[in-house]
């Protein structure tokens, strides 16, 4: 059942099973308030079991462009589209978000971005790929973030 991410009360809601549950609600939440205040978006999140598809074409970017398989189980997914964005999210019981920005419009921005939750440790898969910055969030404590650009058609 898809629900709308509070940021201002903190769930762990659909997160219970990930070992740092808090901090990947917090890093939920950080998400939920990014799209409220750019984009008036309220960001709705469903059990991964309930939108296959989002987390089958995450993984199939992940493959064909880096040869990523990511190990952990997915928690929770959505997809939508803002400001001519398809934004695809994927949260797993590692801690681990990541996301998938796609530009609609022909040669406009698309990329994928890893963002870990505070107390999770850098997935092997992701490891000796990625350099990971810090950020400070309110809401989710030390986030470590990385990207890359996507260079194919999805």
């Amino acid at each position: 059942m898809p629900y709308i991410v509070d940021f201002k009360n903190v769930s762990t809601e659909g997160l219970e099973s990930s070992p740092v549950a808090a901090a990947l609600a917090g890093l939920r939440a950080n998400e939920a308030r990014y799209y409220k205040n750019k984009y008036d978006h309220d960001f709705t999140v469903s059990p991964a079991s309930e939108v296959p598809e989002v987390v089958e074409r995450v993984s199939r970017i992940l493959k064909e462009e880096r040869d990523i398989v990511i190990e952990s189980r997915p928690l929770e997914a959505t997809a939508f589209e803002v400001d001519g964005l398809r934004m695809d999210y994927v949260f797993y019981e590692s801690g681990l978000s990541i996301n998938v920005m796609y530009s609609i419009e022909e040669g406009g921005k698309r990329a994928v971005g890893f963002k870990l939750a505070e107390g999770m440790d850098v997935p092997e898969e992701l490891e000796p790929r990625f350099k990971f910055a810090r950020q400070k969030s309110k809401l989710a404590g030390v986030i470590r973030g990385s990207y890359f650009v996507i260079k194919g058609q999805y």
